[in-house]
């Protein structure tokens, strides 16, 4: 009933763009690591994906929409009976509160929203469980993520997952795969997971650094930190003084990241404990 009027069912609150190509679904199997961990799936909608994926792994989903949370309990009544599938009613975001989504070594596989995409991706690299990323995203999305240093797309995240492990886009997939189709291409895209990224002070200083990603690395620095001292830091790690934010290696990051986080903190610390003065104007 669901699937003859797609268009209409596909609720927007929830950015639902449903995928019907069989051939990307066998494409994304295709792409999962070769091991026997558990996989967690994020959004399974309709659960294409999901009857693929009971087949090769035991699977926790997560869905959002009560709508589809009923189809799915009917549709996969006889895994979810042997337990090849855990289903998980409701807001995912709020039951990472808890540090990691299943207690146990898992991949996430998944055709995401692109409206909470990025988040959760960051997610997944804060979750020590989390092994590997393999999902569904805005092909925008996939390229920053993915992106090498000295191309124009490197960015803070680009940063942040050279800091956890390495990814790289698998495939490409057009808008006509979707159902209502959206107004951008999609990609797949991967992430290998080496280690657990969890600093936020670090992706603050990472903000910073790419503000304005097309001046200079030193400028966008030097609004927060004090002038002298960047320059001091650029000469001893024999920097280009005209680098762009673009053109450092995650490497050269971390290095001023480590200098300069005290500042960062102490900074923080100062705002937070600056009692809030109300000035008027004396009548004269």
């Amino acid at each position: 009933m669901i699937k003859d009027n797609l268009s209409q069912f596909a609720n927007k609150r929830y950015g639902q763009n449903f995928l019907k190509s069989d051939v990307v679904v066998r494409q994304i199997i295709q792409s999962m690591p070769n091991d026997t961990r558990r996989v967690v799936e994020i959004g399974p909608g309709l659960g294409d994906l999901t009857k693929e994926l009971v087949r090769v792994r035991s699977v926790t989903a997560f869905e959002v929409d009560k709508r589809l949370c009923e189809h799915l309990q009917t549709e996969f009544s006889d895994p979810i009976s042997t337990g090849d599938l855990v289903l998980n009613c409701g807001d995912v975001l709020e039951r990472w509160e808890e540090r990691s989504l299943v207690d146990e070594e898992y991949h996430l596989v998944a055709n995401l929203p692109y409206y909470i995409a990025t988040n959760i991706i960051l997610k997944a690299f804060k979750d020590p469980n989390c092994r590997s990323v393999l999902v569904m995203v805005q092909k925008e999305v996939a390229v920053k993520f993915s992106a090498k240093v000295s191309q124009k797309e490197f960015s803070a995240l680009s940063v942040l997952t050279q800091t956890i492990g390495e990814a790289h886009i698998c495939f490409d997939v057009p808008r006509e795969a979707f159902v209502p189709p959206p107004k951008v291409t999609s990609s797949v895209l991967f992430i290998r997971k080496e280690n657990t990224e969890d600093d936020k002070n670090f992706e603050d200083f990472l903000k910073i650094a790419f503000k304005q990603p097309r001046k200079k690395l030193s400028k966008n620095l030097s609004v927060t930190f004090a002038k002298d001292t960047i320059e001091r830091l650029f000469d001893s790690f024999g920097l280009n003084p005209n680098l762009r934010p673009h053109e450092a290696e995650t490497t050269i990051y971390h290095h001023l990241y480590n200098e300069l986080k005290k500042d960062l903190i102490d900074g923080k610390e100062q705002s937070r404990e600056q009692p809030s003065v109300k000035t008027t104007k004396s009548k004269s």
